[in-house]
């Protein structure tokens, strides 16, 4: 960052120019321990693999594999990742009680068009000495990456920028998220509401009703995470950067009839807006 004293632009336009969170640049996140670290990041690959594991089933896998940990140390560590278990089970998730929690507007419903369905969600993302959170927003049908954020806090505003960087590309009728905090608070719902946009929000427990975000962090991990060894947020923010430039404009979907996704959303967005 350039220094305050020597430089007219504020810090927060300077973080803007790079893309970053501000909460990015001012917050200082309490040491983790190298073997906690280690913990975290098997248990994120456990939990991509497998996300109906909860607490349980992956304190069980861990000790297999020699991990001496209970299972109150993987929970612990699990509310520090964001994780949560698909299956419907106590509430223990990171809710604000205060928020509204709005009805799951998505079951049996046929996704057959652009902008009828956007989603959100926040991931894990391992670095070399700690960790970042990644939201992302998605189209449904054509699983266009629509927008992106990185924050090492799970705050709301770097969920809100992503949000309004989103809408830019126009607006769905409906917009899915879990029950997150980040999702129910009144910055980020009054900006759908606003656009008259219908929010719908998981069952308890069921990131299943989400999938296509699921299965998009997956793809993201594998493909990419798990192949570098990221050292900093300039690194993975550079990386997943060009990994998100290759996924919706080079990247070919089997369920896409093997076109990309920036074919498919650009391509209707068009077809649109000549229509309209």
């Amino acid at each position: 960052m350039i220094d305050r004293e020597e430089d007219k632009i504020s810090m927060r336009g300077q973080c803007e120019l790079l893309g970053l969170n501000r909460s990015t640049l001012y917050y200082e996140p309490a040491p983790i321990s190298g073997s906690d670290l280690h913990l975290m990041n098997r248990i994120d690959e456990l939990f991509t693999k497998y996300p109906f594991f909860g607490s349980r089933r992956i304190e069980a896998y861990l000790k297999r594999e020699g991990y001496e940990v209970g299972r109150d140390k993987v929970r612990s560590l699990m509310w520090k990742m964001g994780l949560e278990a698909i299956y419907p089970r106590r509430n223990i998730s990171k809710r604000n009680q205060a928020h509204r929690i709005y009805p799951y507007l998505l079951k049996g419903v046929e996704i057959v068009r652009l902008n009828q369905v956007w989603s959100a969600d926040i991931t894990y993302i391992r670095l070399r000495q700690g960790f970042v959170y990644l939201v992302a927003i998605i189209d449904w049908y054509s699983r266009y990456v629509l927008s992106w954020r990185l924050s090492n806090t799970l705050d709301t505003d770097f969920c809100v920028e992503a949000l309004n960087e989103a809408l830019q590309h126009g607006k769905p009728d409906i917009f899915n998220t879990d029950q997150g905090s980040q999702f129910t608070s009144e910055a980020f719902t009054e900006l759908l509401l606003k656009g008259c946009i219908k929010i719908s929000m998981d069952g308890k427990g069921r990131a299943l009703d989400n999938i296509f975000v699921e299965r998009l962090w997956r793809t993201v991990k594998y493909e990419d995470v798990y192949l570098n060894s990221y050292s900093s947020i300039p690194e993975v923010e550079l990386g997943l950067g060009k990994y998100f430039e290759f996924y919706n404009d080079e990247r070919l979907h089997q369920t896409l009839k093997y076109r990309t996704p920036a074919e498919v959303y650009m391509g209707n967005n068009k077809q649109l807006a000549m229509c309209a």
